[in-house]
């Protein structure tokens, strides 16, 4: 046998996200701005916890807990409580869905990218274009043999939905049992999400081909500050496509399942204690128990059992009336300052302007969540960070939650003189 020398692997180019905000770290320009990284910030520029967390925090620390591992599955109140937040507490789903605590979001789309290769056995999955860039290397990483493939989503002449497109590309290509990624709302990185009507008619196609729908729901209650309004879509689908009274009707079959992936770093701030669970909903009178043991067994060889303190956090909170009414009011005061700084910026871009104003930056007032897609190129995003000390990532996504007051007309400035 040949010897190996690990020292020729080849090195792979840093991953954009985490390179953007090392870079802008240390760029010592005194009015350098961040708007690449995906973390809320408030007025100051500063990380915010929220009150709601703060106090969940207080009563953690006045109780007696241990830290005794959790069982393999996670913290059972924890998982409780997250079913209620992304299905409703009446929701039908919870009778037959199989819940597992994950390494916030990212480990609950490669627990089900790893499961879904192996037992669903997918020919494809489709991602929208474009979307969370993790998605593909998830996928890449958990389920190599699975062909990924696009659906179109942005329509550059009109910077919005290419709904048409989409519905054609999953009616033409996607075949029973592939895997399509939606984003259950605050669609990243354009913050354009479908309107109820066209939810309606995806979920009508994917009972048709029999489609799985995997959501990943990153932004529950933080796109528009209303947690039910953010879960429409999740909820819809599943409805839809697991009636309870679906073996009743004549001709209608579900899909073999759907799945849900859902994290808590945005919506509850807790970027770096990675709070996440994973769903899988089978149809009505689906066996539980096989599929059940299979996602132990992932989680068992991954990470064997998950961390305790943030999920204590996030079951206090929606578990307790008042804290949870706290967070609720935490999440409106998260998602308006974003959308007020989406209305500054548009403002101050269309008075910096020489020409008339038009509808030319309408998109950054339409789109919801953290972040814009705002149309900028590879070559103007490279001119904004060189000249002008503004990070934003090379597809031209700005978290919008990097404005303030102090900065809001110096990045209006930047990006009128790279368009002009």
């Amino acid at each position: 046998m040949s010897r190996v020398d690990l020292g020729d692997i080849p090195a792979l180019p840093r991953d954009e996200a985490f390179a953007i905000t090392a870079d802008y770290n240390a760029d010592e320009h005194p009015q350098k701005v961040s708007l690449g990284a995906g973390v809320y910030r408030d007025e100051d520029g500063k990380p915010w916890i929220l009150p709601s967390v703060r106090k969940a925090k207080q009563l953690l620390h006045d109780s007696d807990l241990n830290h005794e591992y959790l069982p393999i599955a996670g913290h059972a109140p924890f998982l409780s409580c997250t079913r209620d937040l992304i299905f409703g507490e009446d929701s039908g789903a919870n009778g037959n869905v199989i819940s597992l605590q994950t390494i916030s979001g990212t480990g609950a789309n490669h627990l089900g990218a790893a499961f879904l290769a192996e037992h669903l056995k997918p020919k494809n999955v489709f991602f929208s274009d474009p979307t969370w860039s993790n998605h593909h290397l998830v996928w890449e990483v958990a389920a190599p043999n699975v062909m990924q493939k696009l659906y179109p989503y942005y329509h550059t002449p009109t910077q919005g939905l290419d709904f048409d497109g989409m519905i054609a590309v999953l009616q033409d290509e996607a075949v029973e049992n592939d895997v399509v990624i939606l984003h259950a709302c605050a669609h990243n990185p354009t913050g354009i999400d479908p309107s109820h009507n066209q939810w309606q008619q995806l979920a009508q196609l994917f009972q048709k081909k029999k489609l799985f729908a995997f959501f990943d729901s990153a932004y529950q209650g933080f796109a528009t500050g209303d947690v039910e309004a953010d879960a429409w879509a999740v909820r819809h689908f599943q409805e839809a496509l697991f009636p309870a009274t679906c073996s009743r009707v004549p001709g209608f079959t579900s899909p073999a399942g759907m799945c849900v992936a859902q994290s808590f770093a945005k919506n509850f701030g807790l970027y770096g204690e990675r709070v996440g669970a994973f769903h899988l909903i089978l149809p009505p009178g689906a066996a539980t128990v096989g599929a059940h043991s299979q996602l132990v067994k992932l989680s068992r060889a991954e990470i064997s059992n998950p961390p305790l303190f943030g999920a204590r956090i996030v079951y206090t909170i929606l578990s307790d009336p008042t804290l949870r009414t706290g967070w609720l009011e935490d999440l409106k005061t998260m998602s308006t300052r974003i959308r007020n700084m989406r209305q500054h910026l548009r403002q101050a871009i269309e008075k910096c302007q020489q020409e008339p104003v038009n509808d030319k930056w309408a998109h950054l007032t339409s789109q919801i969540g953290m972040f814009s897609y705002t149309g900028l190129d590879v070559g103007q995003v490279s001119v904004m960070r060189d000249k002008h000390h503004v990070y934003l990532m090379r597809n031209g996504r700005a978290s919008m939650s990097g404005l303030n007051e102090e900065n809001v007309v110096y990045v209006a400035r930047a990006i009128v003189d790279v368009c002009t």
